[in-house]
């Protein structure tokens, strides 16, 4: 008889020896830059846990990780995992649970019941994309499912402060401290009792944080370096480019310049600009872009970029197709100028379009995924807003959500 092939398991004690590593030589640097005043969890820790946290720097599973001295499986998307031997080394280490952003991936909820199965906890961010307004913005329904699933024990994990420290527009990590801790631990006695939108209302109303108010202050000579990744609209202009440096950003159409505060506030240099922060001109911004009617605005490109083209190989690497390709973005798709070939993103047919990091786009379309990385100073949000807004116009959805 053929012998039954052995499944691999995705929880391993190597992973509990690279924690142990990390925990001596990295997480303390992380702790020192961030400033950050980190919890230690005093519940149960022999237990395992889903853990839900509002996602705010590019370094918040460390501080989870901290906070828990266990080991933990991050969901994290697909993009890290599409790197050759840079993700075959992490999987390795840390084993990090994939999942595809903007859209419901079951692969993902079958790995997270491995790994609850094998004794291990797990943590996502029901956002799924860091705020670039300060603001905890859209969460996942999608998470309700995955918990009631799973069957863990919930922990609530608050980080406040580290959009004013580190906002996701910004390279620079800013001096003013933050605070990471467990909230509140729900367990699935409770839980299971309340309805899927009880359960996904407490959540939200859990790790909802509003950064723009001006509790305190944070300072770094350049405050608002790169806002122009996060702000693509002027309140005189409308659609526009801006350009950054130190702690002002100035519309290239009208010559208006704004200027960013430590305490999170911005203000008119010379005028009075219509926003006090960063939120209110985020949600001014998407305002604006849900007013437009796209499907019958004139076929020309309302943006042009450069960026560097890859063909992305999900879970295995990325093949450059370009390394100055020339990208335009019109009411009703995004036209890639490529060497050898010419890609064309059809909104009516596109999967997503989803942003990574800071400058970086994928786009899911015709059984593919391709991936846009502009320069320091693209504003990628542009694209994900202008394909929603398109869908939600073409779908006769009475939507305002932009996919962030």
């Amino acid at each position: 008889m053929a012998k039954k092939k052995k499944t691999k398991k995705w929880v391993k004690f190597r992973h509990k020896v690279v924690r142990a590593l990390a925990w001596v030589f990295f997480y303390p640097s992380i702790k020192f830059k961030f400033r950050a005043k980190i919890d230690k969890f005093k519940g149960d820790r022999k237990k395992k846990y889903l853990i839900l946290y509002n996602h705010q720097t590019a370094y918040d599973q460390f501080f989870i990780s901290y906070s828990f001295s266990k080991t933990i499986y991050y969901v994290a998307s697909e993009d890290i995992f599409s790197n050759g031997i840079v993700s075959k080394l992490l999987r390795y280490a840390v084993a990090p649970i994939p999942i595809k952003k903007q859209t419901n991936d079951i692969r993902a909820v079958m790995t997270c019941l491995k790994v609850a199965k094998e004794g291990g906890s797990i943590a996502i961010a029901p956002e799924g994309n860091r705020t670039y307004s300060g603001k905890t913005r859209y969460f996942k329904p999608a998470i309700v499912k995955m918990a009631k699933a799973l069957k863990l024990p919930i922990a609530i994990f608050r980080i406040e402060d580290g959009y004013g420290v580190h906002p996701r527009w910004a390279e620079d990590v800013r001096k003013g401290g933050m605070h990471a801790f467990v909230k509140r631990i729900i367990e699935p006695e409770e839980y299971l009792k309340m309805s899927d939108e009880e359960l996904h209302s407490v959540i939200k109303e859990e790790l909802y944080v509003d950064e723009s108010v001006p509790n305190k202050e944070f300072h770094h000579k350049n405050l608002a370096n790169y806002i122009e990744r996060a702000m693509y609209y002027c309140p005189d202009c409308g659609l526009s480019v801006f350009e950054s440096e130190k702690d002002l950003v100035t519309c290239k159409k009208c010559g208006k310049t704004i200027r960013y505060l430590p305490n999170k506030q911005i203000e008119g240099v010379g005028f009075d600009f219509r926003y006090k922060n960063i939120a209110e001109w985020y949600d001014g911004q998407s305002e604006f872009t849900n007013g437009l009617n796209l499907v019958e605005m004139e076929d020309k490109p309302l943006y042009q970029d450069e960026a560097k083209v890859f063909e992305v190989e999900l879970y295995k690497r990325k093949i450059i197709l370009d390394k100055d390709a020339k990208i335009s973005l019109y009411p009703n798709r995004i036209e890639v100028k490529c060497k050898g070939q010419d890609i064309v993103v059809d909104f009516t047919t596109a999967e997503a379009v989803t942003v990574l990091g800071r400058n970086k786009i994928n786009v899911y379309v015709n059984g593919k995924v391709y991936q846009f990385k502009g320069d320091v100073r693209m504003n990628a949000l542009k694209y994900v807003h202008f394909f929603n807004r398109y869908r939600n116009i073409l779908n006769a959805e009475d939507s305002n959500f932009l996919g962030l």
